[in-house]
């Protein structure tokens, strides 16, 4: 009896996801775009509840083998969350779209049991838990993604997702901030702070559950996305390698860039006179996700997809230009270290929003390539993650003395001039093999 009460609930419960899933797939395209942004972005913004709370906590008077114990937290937490990217290569590329709600689910609770081994274990053995933690979390983004490329909309629903990089860890670092100030210990808040957003990510991932799938104008429009074998992603890499390499390249330099500013906005606000103020973490941070939000979901109107694709390559350098103009504008007091931030903040997270998923978006529909998202951006992020952990150990043992905002401020020049000349080879590289492209493809 009980047997017979329970599948008939499940058989109800599957009728409604049912009905659900039909009236999104004829919906009106703005109630469709703005149900799937709202799925994402809260999908997303979860996973950053147990991925970026710790870094609220200074951990200061820890060190291990001579580096400053933050460094270390940090570092444990970005090389899982690399080496993740060079697993999800294979993983998310190959993924089957029923797959993705019980994966990401199941990563998402690894990372929680991570967060509690780093509550019970004693320092220094505790930092192996961030570790764990970083693992499985750096999946995330490509599964949620997989739910919304190859749309019409791709442009919009990228930009909601992922100014999460933006407005969410700011968030989380303002929520960990209170936890600390409420008593609870550095070792506990990352737990703690991770079980708020439990009943949120269960919600919004079902609510991604229920999206129908592209359509067949969408299909027509960006090309039909399929998983793809080994064979598969070795064939599109070696076709189009030198501009692949352009764009990775490219894209390490945002990487660090954003890493050391996101991972250390404690320090760096502290440094420009903030200290004591953590809801700046977040309110700095909405213009910068307003003004690129409202950027790059006006790409979504260009339905030519070589010239989004060339567009997206001058907002690029125009976000270079814009984060290096600003910073030396800062530096002889032209402008205030908030409008700066802002300022700064946009030119940075413009380009590095396109190349979570829109610049490869477009890529695979301009060149009308078979496959999807998931394996160039991990290709991407697995060296950029990679190249970040590099980059924070090289600081602490070769400029320790130097302030996280002078670092940050050096590497703004640095790594946007490297940024925009590969963008600059890439762009000549691809308007090479477009002419090569027989006429009915361009």
């Amino acid at each position: 009896m009980r047997v017979n009460l329970a599948a008939a609930i499940l058989l109800r419960f599957m009728k409604k996801q049912s009905y659900l899933t039909q009236r999104l797939a004829t919906a009106h395209p703005f109630f469709f775009a703005l149900y799937a942004c709202v799925a994402a972005f809260v999908a997303y913004a979860c996973m950053y509840g147990f991925r970026k709370p710790f870094t609220a906590a200074a951990y200061s008077g820890y060190t291990l083998w001579g580096i400053d114990y933050k460094i270390v937290l940090v570092s444990a937490q970005v090389f899982g969350y690399a080496l993740s990217k060079f697993i999800g290569i294979r993983f998310i590329s190959g993924m089957s779209p029923e797959r993705r709600a019980v994966n990401l689910l199941s990563l998402i609770g690894v990372a929680q049991l991570g967060l509690l081994g780093f509550g019970i274990t004693p320092f220094p053995y505790n930092a192996i838990w961030l570790f764990v933690n970083g693992l499985p979390l750096g999946m995330i983004f490509g599964l949620v993604f997989g739910y919304l490329e190859g749309r019409r909309s791709t442009e919009l629903l990228a930009a909601a997702l992922s100014v999460n990089f933006i407005i969410s860890s700011g968030f989380v670092k303002s929520v960990g901030k209170n936890l600390l100030n409420s008593g609870v210990s550095e070792w506990w808040m990352p737990f703690t702070a991770g079980l708020y957003f439990i009943p949120f990510l269960l919600l919004s991932v079902w609510m991604l559950e229920m999206l129908p799938p592209p359509s067949e104008e969408d299909k027509l429009a960006r090309t039909e996305r399929k998983k793809m074998t080994s064979a598969d992603r070795k064939a599109l890499w070696r076709k189009y390698q030198t501009g692949f390499l352009f764009f990775t390249i490219g894209y390490l330099m945002l990487t660090i860039i954003r890493d050391v500013r996101d991972n250390f906005a404690v320090e760096i606000w502290s440094q420009l006179g903030y200290a004591g103020q953590p809801a700046i973490l977040t309110t700095a941070e909405l213009p910068v996700a307003a003004l690129t939000l409202i950027g790059l979901s006006l790409l979504s109107l260009i339905k030519d997809n070589f010239k989004a694709f060339w567009i997206n390559h001058v907002l690029c350098l125009a976000g270079a230009a814009l984060l290096v103009v600003s910073t030396y504008l800062f530096q002889i007091e032209l402008i205030s270290p908030i409008i700066w931030m802002v300022l700064s903040g946009f030119g940075l997270f413009l380009p590095y929003v396109i190349f979570n998923g829109v610049m490869f978006d477009r890529f695979l529909a301009a060149f009308r390539e078979p496959g999807n998202v998931g394996f160039l951006i991990y290709v991407a992020d697995a060296i950029g993650y990679l190249g970040a952990v590099m980059v924070l150990l090289w600081r602490n043992f070769g400029f320790a003395q130097v302030s996280w905002l002078n670092f940050y401020q050096n590497l703004c020049y640095i790594g946007m001039g490297l940024f925009a000349l590969t963008i600059l080879f890439a762009w000549v590289y691809f308007a090479q093999k477009q002419k090569g492209l027989p006429e009915q493809r361009q």
